[in-house]
């Protein structure tokens, strides 16, 4: 990563990150700490007049983080500013927001922000869309006139770490959800899905649902059928899409590629015959049946005919504990990646070009970020300042200077 190199920070600045996510805060305080759009500017004006340089608010339903840079003297006292605007936003009290909230400097930071871009620390592992989402909200603090250089390449770099990521470990490629499955199961068999067809029998939640991720995953030509003509126009509304009539059931099997059964009925509404006739005038075009009725809506006795796949919710879960299984063993060689270009490119524990004292770096700065980023830990605070120490270069003839 080349490109966007990020620049080495004056060493009396430094980068932070102020959040809460799935892992350190409960469910309902994230839902009272998102931060609509429409309520960021006055967040920005607050911030910029506390004495942040640049700001991102990252706010989403999962999580809501400051990325910030300040001056490393007053830092630690600047997050409790954020803690304060905090609980005034959401009307608790500052020790519920701390406790439940993290503080990362520097090089920790650095490498949570390329982690929360390739999705590694989501709730749901390889999630692509925090991309997009980081993405938004830079542009949205572009907006608001507070970024510059630093910020700008330090996200530029996490999203091309996000996409090497995906490029060399294909972390989000298996599907973890019942409606990705499903998908994915009807790429597998029929290929490009916008020259498929996918019949919906039935009006269940989960039925419509699965239509509806059909829909999204390419599918042109969606039917919904139901032995009530008007459950049949309620869900086709619903779904932007045509009616087919129960009474020609057999045709619409004929015509469609991918099944989708809602009934719950307690009653077969297909079986074996009917899908056996289908299939002969398909000329053995195989079928995709999603049976999500409790009890089953289709014949168990269809697994055993040829060119008819038939998946239940089971079946499903199934591939979905594969998917998770698959990106927990590939998020292994994702954070030997996120660590690769942390260091790489977010070094901020002044390890490069390190300055002799009393020049760029003084042995008291160096003191006060050890002592930030070991959050009160005397014996860390003591292996970071004897690390950093160790790599000043001719140290003992500038002391001596």
């Amino acid at each position: 990563m080349t490109d966007h190199k990020i620049e080495q920070f004056h060493t009396n600045n430094s980068l932070m990150v102020i959040g809460a996510n799935h892992q350190s805060s409960t469910m309902l305080l994230r839902d009272q700490l998102y931060i609509c759009e429409s309520d960021l500017p006055p967040f920005y004006k607050r911030l910029q007049v506390i004495g942040f340089d640049q700001v991102i608010i990252f706010s989403t339903t999962d999580l809501t983080e400051f990325i910030v840079t300040a001056p490393t003297k007053s830092i630690k006292e600047l997050s409790t500013e954020v803690i304060k605007l905090l609980s005034a936003y959401v009307s608790e009290s500052r020790n519920k927001i701390k406790n439940q909230t993290y503080c990362l400097i520097d090089h920790e930071a650095v490498r949570h922000i390329f982690a929360v871009a390739a999705g590694l620390d989501s709730l749901v592992i390889g999630d692509t869309k925090v991309k997009e989402q980081l993405n938004l909200a830079h542009q949205i603090a572009n907006n608001n006139n507070s970024t510059g250089d630093y910020l700008n390449n330090l996200i530029a770099s996490a999203q091309k770490t996000a996409k090497r990521i995906l490029q060399e470990t294909e972390i989000g490629l298996r599907p973890i959800s019942i409606a990705a499955a499903a998908v994915q199961v009807a790429r597998d068999l029929h290929g490009d899905l916008t020259r498929s067809s996918c019949l919906l029998i039935g009006a269940g939640e989960m039925g419509e649902m699965l239509a509806s991720s059909m829909r999204s995953g390419g599918v042109d030509q969606l039917l919904v059928s139901h032995p009530s003509l008007a459950r049949s126009e309620i869900v086709s509304q619903n779904l932007n899409c045509h009616v087919g009539e129960m009474e020609n059931l057999a045709q619409l099997l004929t015509q469609s590629d991918i099944v989708i059964t809602s009934i719950n009925t307690r009653k077969f509404t297909l079986n074996d015959s009917a899908l056996k006739t289908a299939i002969k005038a398909r000329r053995r075009k195989p079928i995709f049946i999603i049976d999500t009725g409790v009890p089953g809506d289709v014949d168990p006795a269809v697994e055993a005919l040829e060119d008819v796949f038939l998946y239940t919710l089971d079946d499903l879960e199934r591939v979905i504990k594969e998917g998770r299984t698959s990106r927990a063993e590939k998020a292994k060689s994702a954070w030997a990646i996120i660590d690769e270009e942390a260091n790489k490119n977010g070094n901020f524990s002044l390890k490069e070009n390190m300055a002799p004292p009393n020049e760029k770096n003084s042995i008291e700065q160096i003191r006060q970020t050890a002592l930030i980023e070991a959050d009160g830990n005397a014996d860390k605070a003591t292996r970071l300042l004897l690390d950093r120490l160790k790599e000043i270069p001719d140290l003992k003839k500038s002391l001596n200077q």
